[in-house]
This record gives C-alpha cells, sequence and structure tokens, in this order.
C-alpha cells in the first residue's frame, strides 16, 4: 500500500509552521502551552467570608480565559501562617499560587519567627487591590472628623479607647500608626473579628473603632456610627467623598491589601504569564464593579511594584510596631 503524497503546497505549508513554532523562543513556547492542566489557588482563610469570595471570582475569570479548572483551595490558621507556608512549599512549576492579605507584611514585622521566608521564598505577581480601612465613631462621640479626633485625644490623654478586629490585624496595626503619627494616646482594645467588635461599637460602650468599610457601610448609612475617614493613601474610588485621614495627618497611610504569589523558582516565563493573565482578569470591568462593591480598591500592580510594595510594607509595620510596642508570639 503506497502513502498517499501531498502537494508542494501543502508540504510548503507544514514546513513553514514547523519552522515557526522552532523560531519560538523557550519563554514564549512555555507561555503558549501554559497551563495544560487545572491549576490550584491557595487562600489562607475559610470559605464564605469576602476574601473566599473574592479568590473564587478570580479563579472563575482565570480559567475562563484558561479553558483550564483554578481550583480554589482554603488553608486557614494560626494568622494565615498555615495557607502561606503551603504556598512557599509547593512546586514552583506554576500550577499552583495562591492569595495574601495584609499578614504577609504584618506578620514578618510582628513575629519572631516564621516558617518561610516572606522576602525570600515567594515569586510576586500582582497586588490584586485593598480594602478599605476605616475610622468610624459612636454618634455621641463630640468630635466629626479626625481634627476633632486628635482635640479631643489631646485634651484627655488615654481615656479614649480605639477598638480594632484583632491584635496584629491590619485594623490594630492602622490604630497604632495614627498614635504614632499625630502622638496620641489612646488605648488598644482588640477583638476578635468584625461582629464581637459593633457589638461594643453600635451601643457606644466603646466609641471609636478601625473597621473594615464594607461591614461599616450599612450602620454608617443607618446612622448608627459616623465615619470620620478612612485610612488608605488615596480616597476611595467608589466613596470618593469620604475623606482620608493622611488629608489631616500628613504621612498617615494604610491599607489592608490582597495579592497574589507563587513558589520562589518559578520560572520567568511562566511568572510573567500568569501575572499578566492575573492582571487581565482583575481589570475586568465586571470584576473591578464587583470588587468596590465589596469594599476593595482595585490595584493590578505589576510584579515589580507588588514586591517593591511588600518590602515598603514590612519595614513601615516593623518601625510602628516599635515604637507602639506590638509583639506577637512565635
Amino acid at each position: 500500500m503506497t502513502t498517499p503524497s501531498c502537494s508542494p503546497d501543502i508540504r510548503r505549508r507544514q514546513w513553514l509552521a514547523a519552522t515557526a513554532t522552532l523560531a519560538l523562543s523557550p519563554a514564549l513556547r512555555a507561555q503558549a502551552t501554559y497551563p495544560q492542566k487545572p491549576v490550584r489557588m491557595i487562600v489562607p482563610m475559610p470559605p464564605g467570608g469576602a476574601t473566599d469570595g473574592m479568590a473564587r471570582l478570580i479563579a472563575m475569570k482565570l480559567g475562563e480565559r484558561w479553558g483550564q479548572s483554578v481550583v480554589v483551595e482554603n488553608r486557614a490558621g494560626a494568622g494565615a501562617i498555615i495557607g502561606t507556608q503551603a504556598i512557599a512549599r509547593a512546586a514552583p512549576d506554576g500550577y499552583t499560587f495562591g492569595l495574601v492579605i495584609s499578614s504577609h507584611t504584618i506578620n514578618p514585622a510582628l513575629r519572631s519567627t516564621l516558617p518561610y521566608d516572606t522576602l525570600k521564598d515567594f515569586t510576586p505577581l500582582t497586588q490584586l487591590g485593598s480594602a478599605v480601612i476605616a475610622l468610624v465613631a459612636h454618634p455621641s462621640l463630640p468630635a466629626s472628623d479626625v481634627p476633632g479626633l486628635i482635640k479631643l485625644v489631646r485634651a484627655e490623654p488615654g481615656r479614649l479607647e480605639y477598638a480594632s478586629l484583632g491584635i496584629g490585624t491590619a485594623t490594630h496595626v492602622a490604630g497604632e500608626l495614627l498614635k504614632v503619627k499625630a502622638g496620641l494616646d489612646m488605648p488598644h482594645v482588640p477583638y476578635n473579628g468584625s461582629a464581637p467588635a459593633y457589638n461594643d461599637l453600635l451601643p457606644g460602650r466603646v466609641k471609636l473603632g478601625f473597621v473594615i468599610l464594607e461591614s461599616a457601610l450599612p450602620h454608617i448609612q443607618s446612622g448608627r456610627l459616623k465615619l470620620l475617614a478612612i485610612a488608605n493613601g488615596q480616597r476611595s474610588s467608589a466613596h470618593p467623598d469620604f475623606p482620608t485621614i493622611g488629608e489631616s495627618v500628613p504621612g498617615y497611610a494604610y491599607e489592608s491589601i490582597f495579592g497574589f504569589v507563587a513558589p520562589a523558582g518559578l520560572s520567568a516565563d511562566v511568572a510573567q504569564k500568569l501575572s499578566a493573565d492575573l492582571i487581565a482578569t482583575i481589570k475586568r470591568p465586571d470584576v473591578v464593579q464587583q470588587m468596590n462593591a465589596w469594599g476593595t480598591d482595585v490595584v493590578a500592580s505589576t510584579p515589580a511594584q507588588f514586591d517593591a510594595f511588600i518590602r515598603q510594607e514590612i519595614d513601615s509595620t516593623r518601625s510602628v510596631a516599635k515604637s507602639a510596642g506590638i509583639k506577637l508570639t512565635g
């Protein structure tokens, strides 16, 4: 039996296609074929919360872009250390990456030991965004803005307490940063999350607090709490009428961050592909709209920008912790 021969035109097209494939650089070939199987996204928080919701939204949209499943794996516990450690220990092949939160910059600044090196054991991909931290007060507090609060606290140092969502959280660091930058004496009252904090803030047992804006909005809109300012460095894109603390206290800025990292050792070409696809997904108008609805301002930074931001935040938090005497065990 003879094999049918190809026409010269067909052979020429096949030769050109083969030549084009060989001409691709290794980086371009890797980018063209990645990913070839489902990808795992580790989330260091339990399922069901806002952070998990953001992760699942990105996973779904990224999966649509790739035509591959992006499976969310929740690894909660130990102040996000368990999940973050799982990212660091994963194979650097592009098939495992993960979400990091503010603990990624807080833990190395406040803890003496960690089971990973925040600056050496990860490949930064992009900062997803920043949750808006709000400084709120009970309506009975005789101050309606940051200058009024500063005047009130300086008149009676040590009397006015402020609530946070827990020791070593972004809301705690935000409160201590205000004390340092404005020279205030305000005792800290830590709570284990939003619900117990609001149990004391709403009836006015504690009259001041740093909380996540998204959870505070219903209480602000109902008049049960009043907003003094937000902690972020810039006004929120979703709420541009809300002033920042930095507008009254020069040099003040603090954000609760979300971002994506992969294990260290990830090849540059796969890192570039993963980062670019994440950024493109985050910038989708429907994703931005949903993120804003959750009280998060989208950033979508480059890997270099995210790496610089992580280093800056660790240094800044370490400085605040030293001034305020904050230290976490472990």
